[in-house]
């Protein structure tokens, strides 16, 4: 969810009166694509506790199903501008999509939670590949200028994060290993989908360099959006890993509740941010935003026996949250005098650590109390609070002018913040 989406210049030609949903086939292989490659980050959430009673693990164990997969693909984030600036667009999405295929049906294949583990690992790689590409796609090959190439992607990740949890509980109410499989063959789709439809991409004739991502976080203001997007990352995910444990519900269930929280997030994220964002600013709205969600993680702890309020406290989470996703990634962009996709490959890298750290964390202080993680939580998310109010004078910079027009080079840039 970028400036892109918002601004009245992005590119250098003026967008065609031309509607948003005449596409060429190639456009919608990859927004298919990307709303299975979104899918991924909710899909285990309804499947987290069959998976633990069915093969004797502990919740702290099965956490690591969200572990791997988050540590992999930060990692990663550092060397895809470097694969794709190598190789071009086509095929990086063909190798992501090849990776999550395998490792997808591997571990729906699993006999130990240690082998999911493992094997959602290599599908964070694969999903990193894909997601730091998918845009550039989309804006090159659409009509209708980028605006709406933009709100095309926008869409097909919202569609995702809310459809995940749901397709994982539907799924899962049959097996546990019914999402694996499900994503490997919607992707075997999608895979067939670009090779025949999108066109070979040219040759890339600028190469990114491995290192230019810890250079950046030289820049303070880089840095404390980093280190602020780590602490809320924190909260954010032991919300998404922890949850269904104290929930304990049927997998349907599950589904259905993380589906309501992945609408609001969606709907936070395209229309009520940029709202806020116009009319208070970017750093009072985040403020805002991560300090109503430490809140949302403090009653959740309190009243962690109760389910209604865990269910309305999951949900109400994703209005909170896709208004910072929002922010935060507009923050990263005009942060530092830096390249857009290199200032976007070190805050995902350093923010993707909360997102690891967390489910095995949260996991292992719920086995001694049930509340403690949303205490831990909301305390990492107060930290972000504090992290971007030392640090504001280094993102004062923020508001005080537009952002200059984005082209469609920078696209994979909002492409990996927004993940």
């Amino acid at each position: 969810m970028s400036t892109l989406a918002r601004s009245g210049e992005v590119g250098e030609e003026k967008p065609a009166n031309t509607s948003i949903l005449k596409q060429p086939k190639s456009v919608w292989a990859v927004a298919f694509a990307s709303v299975i490659a979104f899918m991924g980050i909710g899909l285990v959430d309804p499947i987290l506790k069959p998976i633990g009673e069915q093969l004797h693990a502990s919740p702290s164990q099965v956490s690591l199903l969200f572990t791997s997969y988050m540590l992999v693909t930060g990692v990663a984030m550092l060397i895809t501008g470097v694969v794709s600036s190598r190789f071009g667009a086509k095929k990086t999405l063909l190798a992501g999509l090849s990776i999550i295929i395998v490792f997808a049906a591997l571990a729906g294949m699993s006999g130990t939670v240690g082998q999911i583990v493992g094997f959602r690992a290599g599908w964070g790689l694969g999903n990193a590949l894909f997601i730091a590409t998918a845009l550039a796609t989309i804006v090159g090959a659409a009509t209708g200028g980028v605006a709406k190439a933009i709100i095309l992607y926008e869409a097909a990740l919202g569609v995702g994060i809310a459809t995940g949890p749901l397709v994982g509980g539907v799924l899962g109410g049959i097996s546990w290993r019914g999402p694996f499989f499900g994503v490997s063959v919607l992707m075997a789709i999608a895979l067939v989908a670009i090779v025949t439809l999108l066109p070979e991409s040219p040759k890339p004739t600028h190469h990114t360099s491995v290192l230019a991502p810890f250079r950046a976080l030289r820049h303070r203001g880089l840095l404390t959006v980093s280190v602020t997007a780590l602490l809320y990352n924190y909260g954010f995910f032991t919300l998404l890993a922890y949850t269904p444990f104290p929930l304990d519900m049927g997998t349907y269930s599950i589904g259905f509740i993380f589906c309501g929280w992945g609408i609001l997030l969606a709907l936070a994220s395209v229309f009520l941010a940029p709202r806020l964002q116009r009319r208070f600013g970017t750093l009072p709205m985040m403020g805002l935003a991560l300090g109503l969600f430490a809140a949302d993680l403090a009653v959740m702890a309190v009243f962690t026996e109760h389910k209604p309020v865990l269910i309305i406290g999951t949900v109400l989470a994703g209005l909170f949250l896709g208004v910072n996703n929002t922010l935060i990634t507009e923050a990263v962009m005009i942060s530092a005098p830096v390249e857009r996709a290199t200032a976007s490959a070190a805050y995902s890298f350093v923010r993707f650590a909360g997102g690891a750290a967390a489910p095995y964390l949260a996991g292992k202080l719920g086995e001694s109390s049930v509340g403690l993680p949303f205490w831990v939580g909301a305390a990492c998310t107060v930290g972000a609070v504090a992290v971007l109010f030392v640090g504001r004078h280094a993102l004062s910079h923020i508001d005080e002018h537009e952002p200059a027009p984005h082209s469609a080079e920078e696209a994979q840039a909002i492409t990996v913040g927004d993940e």
